[in-house]
């Protein structure tokens, strides 16, 4: 084994390892646990509920785990259910996978279909004696969710603050990647504009989603005693996160009009004359986005970003330009508003 490949395996076992020991742990103490309540079988159940709800996801909140939690324990109970009344056959996968996405659009662990419910269910149905699985096999599934909830906080618990933190640098990234990228194309043809207009939508999807994400990782704070020396930290880079997200409209906006002048030979000496001097506004501006979610006090660099702004609207007073440096205009304001709050 080459020493790159054996570095990739020893961080990929360094990231993953704790999330794959606390899932282990729980498996073995639901199934203990359900053996010395006194099940007569094998509990199979107990030790599926943190198996299959168990994530890694630090931000995730307790509320979200908990509905993970249930999402598992419906399933498997939906599954038992009706297979006291019909045998495995194509007709009760059919009604437990319907009635499984039902439940799902109402008990769910997040804003789109939950399929946990259905997916859990199938188990029931996979088994080669799912007749064996009774109605008195409900209180084995509710151990594991009972262990399952207790441990969870406290074995090994996701680290929000390394988390938030690689997610807030990716974030500063992609937002000032996007920035210049969108200035570079600025006069050429509409093929080159158009693929920078889907790079950036792609980058600022991705900046939109952890600034959703963020949202959850200080109210998971509450219910993990652990990770409550982190408080503060979380709350600071929770909100240099959604500060990202509010920039995404801005950076989406500068990509569109740069796709919207290419490839125009009626503007083409305009836009050529708006983009010689608009590098050095871009320039000004990615220092402070970079400042602001590196969580420094960035208000020198926007000061200094705003005087390049007003230099440029009155060396450049065309339409292009105006169009131009208006999400400049638009980023530089949302640097410049109070914070958001973290949660």
């Amino acid at each position: 084994m080459s020493a790159r490949v054996w570095g990739r395996v020893r961080r990929r076992v360094a990231d993953e390892g704790p999330a794959a020991a606390r899932i282990a742990v729980t498996v073995v103490a639901a199934w203990q646990t359900a053996l010395w309540l006194g099940a007569d079988q094998p509990p199979v159940f107990a030790a599926i509920v943190p198996l299959v709800a168990l994530r890694s996801d630090p931000a995730a909140a307790f509320s979200t785990s908990l509905e993970r939690v249930g999402g598992v324990v419906a399933g498997v109970l939906l599954g038992i259910v009706v297979l006291q009344w019909l045998h495995p056959s194509t007709a009760a996968l059919a009604l437990v996978v319907s009635l499984g996405l039902a439940l799902g659009m109402v008990l769910r662990a997040g804003t789109s279909l939950d399929v946990q419910i259905a997916a859990s269910s199938l188990l029931v149905l996979a088994n080669p004696s799912p007749d064996a699985y009774a109605l008195d096999r409900m209180w084995e599934t509710a151990a594991g969710a009972a262990v399952t909830v207790l441990l969870a906080p406290l074995l090994w618990p996701p680290s929000p603050r390394r988390a938030l933190t690689a997610s807030v640098r990716e974030c500063r990234l992609r937002l000032t990647r996007a920035l210049a990228g969108s200035v570079q194309v600025l006069g050429t043809g509409p093929a080159a504009a158009g693929d920078n207009l889907d790079l950036v939508l792609r980058e600022t999807g991705a900046v939109r989603r952890a600034g959703d994400e963020a949202r959850g990782a200080e109210r998971a704070l509450r219910f993990n005693p652990l990770r409550r020396r982190d408080r503060e930290e979380i709350r600071d880079l929770a909100r240099r996160l959604l500060l990202a997200r509010d920039l995404c409209a801005a950076v989406e906006t500068l990509a569109q009009e740069a796709a919207a002048f290419a490839g125009r030979e009626d503007l083409a000496a305009d836009v050529a004359r708006a983009r010689r001097d608009l590098p050095g506004l871009a320039a000004a501006t990615v220092r402070a986005v970079d400042v602001a979610l590196a969580g420094g006090d960035a208000r020198a660099e926007v000061a200094a970003a705003r005087s390049v702004f007003a230099a440029y609207a009155v060396a450049v007073p065309l339409p292009v330009a105006v169009a131009l440096r208006r999400p400049f205009h638009r980023l530089l304001d949302e640097l410049d508003a109070p914070s958001p709050p973290a949660a």
